[in-house]
């Protein structure tokens, strides 16, 4: 017995994962193949048609549009609306601008991919407690999974480049909007959809018309999420293939340019606090408590 607990440990216990996982990758390419290969021509002509439309316009129109937009956002407050439209001006001195583009080209598409297939998985949970369930341990493992083991995965199925970098974002992404969606849905006041019910509404248009706008404020604090997360897969997804401002401070990296590093890393945290802004002055302008609570009694 004691010879037995001194041994290391037996060979013989392997758990087949590593090839279970395998042949299970090589049965998908195979049976499904040509869908992988028109979910990544689909993505990557959505990419290419947004990245080509921000290069296209003119810098000063879009450091307009920021500013516009941070300023109704941020409840028309010009000193905010100016200051975050002056870090992209620090953005174009950098020579970093179409990278900046590109960069958000992806972030756009993977967030809209995210909310696209995410806002109606929370919804589903928030009317199934056995769907939660199940869903539950899979939403932990894509949050806490580090994202370079599904890197793997994700070039096996989507190849190299900027379409296996916006499925490798979504993976990352798509929990929290998730998990808020189904939060704020059932949040809603009890009461409220007693009304509603009570007045004859149908359980769909109990859901359209009192549920989600009630729940928007919470689903919008997931939207902010997605894209703080999305952008912070911009590095790592440089690693894959993916062009913008993670290659250029994957770049830094190779070359020990540390002044490139920072530049586009500076580039990065400055459309990170943009993007943050506008959703979450969104949200505020969209809750009810909050409004009421501005307004005083």
């Amino acid at each position: 017995m004691l010879e037995f607990l001194t041994q290391p440990f037996p060979a013989t216990w392997r758990f087949p994962l590593r090839g279970w996982t395998n042949d299970a990758v090589s049965w998908l390419l195979l049976e499904y193949g040509d869908a992988f290969r028109g979910l990544t021509d689909a993505l990557l002509q959505l990419l290419i048609r947004v990245e080509r439309f921000l290069i296209a316009v003119p810098w000063w129109l879009i450091i307009v549009a920021v500013a516009l937009l941070v300023w109704h956002a941020s409840g028309r407050s010009w000193p905010t609306a100016a200051l975050l439209a002056g870090l992209m001006v620090v953005v174009g001195s950098f020579g970093l601008w179409e990278a900046t583009m590109t960069t958000l080209a992806i972030m756009l598409v993977a967030t809209l991919f995210t909310i696209v297939i995410g806002i109606p998985v929370g919804v589903a949970m928030a009317r199934s407690d056995r769907l939660k369930r199940a869903l539950r341990p899979l939403l932990d493992g894509m949050q806490t999974m580090p994202s370079f083991v599904y890197l793997v995965p994700v070039v096996m199925f989507f190849g190299l480049g900027n379409v296996a970098a916006i499925i490798a974002t979504f993976v990352y992404a798509v929990p929290p909007i998730v998990r808020l969606t189904d939060l704020g849905l059932r949040l809603v006041d009890r009461e409220v959809i007693e009304a509603a019910n009570a007045f004859g509404a149908s359980e769909r248009q109990t859901l359209t018309w009192v549920r989600l706008p009630l729940a928007l404020p919470t689903i919008m604090a997931g939207v902010n999420q997605t894209i703080m997360m999305a952008l912070a897969m911009v590095v790592v997804a440089s690693m894959i293939g993916a062009r913008g401002l993670g290659q250029e401070v994957l770049r830094g990296l190779q070359r020990g340019d540390v002044g490139l590093g920072l530049e586009a890393g500076l580039a990065i945290v400055f459309v990170a606090v943009i993007m943050d802004r506008v959703t979450a002055g969104y949200a505020r302008r969209l809750d009810p408590t909050a409004t009421n609570a501005a307004k005083g009694p």
